[in-house]
């Protein structure tokens, strides 16, 4: 299957040690665990925020989700991402056991960003396929959100064009499993140009 790789996302359990060498290997942009939950950020975001866009790539942040308060959520993580107006938000909504978002949790946490953001229909929501569908059922008004699909070996199938696909972990999935300036991480497919990518980057299609 082909797979068009301009995007890696990052967190402190794999910073980039040469980001020039990821905007060299032909990446357009990085996408950076910011929080998590109520309280927690992650140590390596600043260095990495700063490195990042001064060799020129695209930036971005999510929060990795868990079941507590959505609201209190979302306030960490504008009190320490504050995302700049041509940066990338995001909800990385994954199976976490006991504490995994809910749907509902989803939706509440990504309209509190938006609205202090002044950003509607801005936020990116990451997750597998069958999280993802979800967000379509008639009783959410998930709209013409984006959407990041992990799933590694096979093309994602979505009600609606998803626009990210994450391909690999760095292990399973198809080539490449490795990005200069990193090693292995996970990576992401995008299927316009990378010209098309920088323009809709942060609010989405122009």
């Amino acid at each position: 299957m082909a797979v068009h790789p301009l995007v890696i996302d990052l967190s402190h359990w794999d910073p980039a040690h040469d980001f020039k060498a990821v905007r060299a290997g032909g990446y357009v942009g990085v996408i950076f665990k910011a929080t998590q939950s109520t309280s927690l950020r992650d140590d390596r975001y600043v260095a990495q925020h700063r490195l990042a866009k001064q060799a020129g790539l695209k930036w971005g942040s999510y929060h990795f989700a868990d079941r507590t308060n959505p609201t209190l959520q979302a306030e960490n993580y504008l009190r320490f991402a504050s995302p700049n107006p041509d940066e990338l938000f995001a909800l990385d909504w994954e199976e976490y056991g006991a504490n995994t978002m809910s749907a509902y949790q989803v939706m509440a946490w990504v309209d509190k960003v938006e609205s202090e953001l002044g950003r509607p229909g801005q936020c990116v929501v990451y997750g597998p396929q069958h999280f993802l569908a979800q967000l379509y059922a008639p009783h959410f008004s998930f709209g013409a959100r984006r959407t990041w699909v992990a799933r590694y070996g096979v093309q994602p199938a979505l009600p609606r064009p998803y626009w990210l696909w994450q391909f690999t972990d760095g292990e399973v999935g198809p080539p490449p499993h490795t990005v200069p300036g990193v090693g292995h991480c996970d990576i992401n497919s995008y299927a316009g140009t990378p010209d098309q990518l920088a323009a809709e980057w942060a609010a989405g299609r122009v």
